[in-house]
């Protein structure tokens, strides 16, 4: 029984994670090679495909050095792993919350491959050139210096702040302005559920008997 639930938990944790990662990359991929850096193409009057990339976290923010930052992910994926195939092999997981933690996992790991790889294995030419595959070592930067691929632009609504307020007066507020991909969206949506739904599964969040 501990076998089957062990295949049965460890394939749903794997489908998830390989789904999230093929899509992830696949798009990264396309995008790259097809559009120019900040090119944009707009899909509805609230979405536009656009290409940019960012040294940071999901989202575009920028935080330290980006080794550090590249290994840091890599040990919480890691870890964030191992904790996964526990969960797999222990009775009454909650299949939800497998699927959140996948999620997570494979947000993470689709950017990771981003900073490892991306900087060997293309060019990065200024506009209006695209990238192009290149022979491994050829690329704009070394191991773990590869720059994260974004490219979903969802510019919800936008409106101009009134003159007469301070600081803000007369400029324009746009929502939602961070451009992000596919590995973000899962990483967002996996905290979420994880927030809302499934808070009592966490270690740290469950209370022992006095």
């Amino acid at each position: 029984m501990a076998d089957n639930r062990l295949m049965t938990n460890g394939r749903l944790a794997i489908l998830i994670a390989a789904a999230v990662i093929l899509v992830d990359q696949i798009v990264k991929i396309w995008v790259k090679t097809h559009f120019y850096l900040g090119e944009s193409v707009q899909i509805l009057p609230f979405f536009e495909l656009r290409f940019v990339q960012n040294n940071g976290m999901a989202f575009g923010m920028e935080f330290g050095s980006k080794l550090l930052l590249t290994l840091f992910r890599i040990i919480v994926v890691g870890i964030l792993v191992w904790y996964i195939v526990g969960l797999c092999r222990r009775p009454g997981t909650s299949r939800g919350y497998l699927v959140t933690l996948s999620l997570i996992a494979a947000g993470a790991g689709g950017n990771i491959i981003d900073c490892l790889f991306y900087g060997e294995i293309f060019n990065n030419p200024w506009p209006p050139m695209v990238a192009q595959f290149v022979p491994w070592g050829t690329g704009y930067a070394g191991l773990f210096h590869g720059l994260v691929v974004d490219m979903l632009y969802f510019p919800l609504f936008s409106f101009v702040w009134p003159e007469w307020l301070p600081f803000v007066g007369g400029t324009v507020f746009s929502f939602f302005d961070p451009v992000f991909n596919i590995a973000d969206s899962a990483i967002t949506v996996g905290i979420l559920l994880l927030i809302f739904f499934y808070s009592k599964h966490l270690p740290f969040g469950q209370k022992t008997d006095k």
